[in-house]
């Protein structure tokens, strides 16, 4: 698993929704400010889950639509599988 949350959610932000890791804010919407659909965050989910071996219900994914939302959920779910 990786160390660094942060750092990887961004690196599958970027690796998924073809961006410049640099280039990537917390408060950067997925759809609108980096140009996903729902297509694209189907995939962006998907990717969050095998880099982090986790399961993200679908009742959360709306919940899920910034960067730094993402990070910040993450980071919970893996304080809860810690716990």
């Amino acid at each position: 698993m990786p160390r660094d949350v942060t750092q990887e959610v961004m690196r599958v932000v970027a690796e998924q929704l073809d961006v410049e890791v640099a280039t990537l804010r917390r408060e950067q919407a997925f759809i609108g400010d980096l140009g996903a659909d729902s297509r694209s965050i189907f995939e962006l989910v998907l990717a969050f889950e095998e880099a982090f071996d986790l399961h993200i219900p679908d009742r959360d994914v709306e919940h899920i639509q910034t960067v730094g939302q993402a990070i910040d959920y993450v980071h919970a779910i893996l304080n809860d599988k810690r716990g």
